[in-house]
């Protein structure tokens, strides 16, 4: 499995919640239909108020976004459970989000769906980034390089949940690990 992301970061102060991952008139897109699950990733983070995030995390007409790492700070994914809030996210391209905390309910879809790593920042780098500097994650060393500066930052490690995001979420974990039978 892939264990360092590099590429731009895309933003995000406190409370970011899943009406803004992606509001309720999305939901009727069905993730296991693939039209519908690339489509998903369209509208992710389209519910944030423009006024204060003027750049999109996707681009109008675009499927998917420029930024494979969102940078968060406290209770990122709060509000509704939806697993569509990690999945459009996936969908998007987005492999990582950095966060200060995150709601449990979207760590655990993040991990049940192994749409991305959840990663639990323990520093406050939504403070200090800006959208669009490139940063390289490393989830073996639980660290966050700023390339331009060189400058690194560290998060909690991903423990348990690492493998069952690396198998692609829970029914995938299970199969590979012969919890349940693989499918015919």
């Amino acid at each position: 499995m892939k264990s360092q992301f590099t590429g731009p970061v895309f933003v995000v102060r406190d409370n970011i919640d899943t009406d803004q991952i992606i509001p309720a008139q999305y939901l009727t897109l069905v993730p296991t239909i693939p039209a519908e699950y690339e489509k998903l990733g369209s509208y992710a983070l389209i519910g944030l108020p423009d006024a204060q995030y003027p750049t999109r995390f996707v681009k109008a007409g675009q499927l998917d976004s420029d930024y494979p790492i969102i940078v968060g700070g406290k209770n990122f994914g709060c509000g509704s459970s939806r697993e569509h809030a990690p999945i459009a996210l996936g969908s998007a391209g987005c492999r990582v989000v950095l966060a200060e905390s995150f709601a449990r309910i979207f760590f655990r879809n993040s991990v049940a769906t192994g749409e991305l790593y959840p990663c639990e920042l323990t520093t406050r780098l939504c403070d200090v980034l800006k959208t669009g500097e490139v940063v390289t994650v490393d989830l073996d060393a639980q660290t966050v390089t700023v390339v331009a500066t060189g400058q690194v930052h560290s998060f909690k490690p991903l423990g348990d949940v690492r493998p069952v995001v690396d198998a692609g979420g829970l029914f995938n974990f299970a199969r590979k690990s012969g919890m349940i039978p693989a499918a015919a």
